[in-house]
């Protein structure tokens, strides 16, 4: 805590906590979800474990917090204090409707996330080692009901932000349809790189039909980009990560360098085109996904037939044709016209 904090490294400190949370909350239900509702279908007994997705996802604030005190080597009690106060703000845990208990809704809003964890990283810094012995009657409660409350309070500002974003993204559907599907994979592409939830604005603005299949390729047009173009600069891992979790792993590094986005808006256009081709369809449940999961292919499956040639379709324009236009534009744009390079692609945690 002595070392002196940049403006810079504040940002990207709380940016990579917060998408790094992120990805580990949603991952176990992105990899498991699908599969366990099949099997508690068949076990009712096995029930309690679809319980334990759930639980992952409505505690992406506890968790960001945590990893942000750790990337600023705070002590383990400043870092709690920061994730209390980051899940208390999220909003992924309300009163039931008589107000006589609590119940989990979904993983909270990003964008207050954020705030709530930069305004609780700022105020521990200010503090510094000033409570010293006393530092665990003090900060949790502190920065839990003072921080928190302040992001409390400003989580209907931030989700009123995500709707009007949604509204701009819903006249997009008065378009005609080869320019709406362009269109809409693009921005989800942008969309899911950053601090607000596709999911949650995808709900917002009932997304559904083709648009919601343009949606999901557009996603996964960014996380398979996104991995092949970090593939030899990252860990394995972390490049998986992109598509079998978020591709919000690499939100700071494109709020650092916003022109590495251009290989995944090209390869979402390409992608994004094929929803009005080969009639890509999904949920406003489902749209916001992507690939993680298998939600976004799972979603289209359930509108078809669900025929051999209908699977090995959705796939090739899930995973086939975002990983072939991926390859090719990172190419384009790192080799043949090298105006970005493999470096910047590199994730720090």
């Amino acid at each position: 805590m002595e070392e002196k904090v940049t403006f810079k490294t504040f940002i990207m400190n709380v940016l990579n906590g917060i998408a790094l949370g992120t990805v580990i909350c949603l991952i176990p239900g992105a990899l498991l979800g699908e599969l366990l509702k099949p099997l508690v279908k068949a076990y009712p007994s096995l029930s309690f474990l679809s319980m334990s997705t759930t639980i992952s996802n409505a505690v992406i604030g506890l968790a960001s917090g945590v990893i942000i005190g750790m990337m600023f080597k705070f002590t383990p009690i400043q870092s709690i204090s920061i994730g209390l106060a980051t899940l208390y703000a999220s909003g992924s845990i309300v009163l039931t409707p008589d107000k006589t208990g609590l119940m989990l809704k979904g993983t909270g809003d990003i964008v207050t996330m954020i705030f709530t964890a930069a305004l609780a990283t700022a105020f521990i810094l200010l503090i510094g080692d000033k409570t010293k012995n006393y530092a665990v009657l003090i900060l949790p409660p502190l920065t839990l009901v003072g921080v928190g409350g302040i992001g409390r309070y400003t989580l209907p500002f931030f989700s009123e932000l995500t709707r009007i974003l949604g509204d701009g993204i819903k006249h997009l559907l008065t378009l005609q349809p080869i320019l709406l599907t362009i269109l809409i994979a693009i921005i989800f592409a942008c969309l899911i790189i950053t601090p607000i939830t596709s999911v949650g604005v995808a709900l917002a603005i009932n997304i559904d039909g083709i648009a919601s299949g343009a949606a999901n390729l557009g996603i996964c047009a960014c996380g398979f980009t996104l991995a092949i173009a970090g593939w030899y600069v990252n860990s394995k891992g972390i490049s998986l990560a992109h598509f079998i979790g978020s591709p919000k792993i690499s939100m700071a590094n494109v709020l650092a360098k916003p022109k590495i986005m251009l290989p995944v808006i090209c390869s979402a256009a390409c992608t994004g085109v094929l929803a009005t081709f080969f009639n890509i369809k999904g949920t406003a449940m489902s749209a916001g996904f992507g690939f993680s999961g298998f939600v976004g292919p799972l979603a289209h499956l359930s509108t078809t037939n669900g025929g051999i040639f209908e699977i090995i379709k959705t796939f090739l324009i899930f995973a086939g044709v975002p990983i072939i236009t991926g390859y090719f534009f990172v190419k384009l744009f790192t080799k043949i016209i090298p105006i970005i390079k493999e470096e910047d692609y590199k994730i720090n945690l």
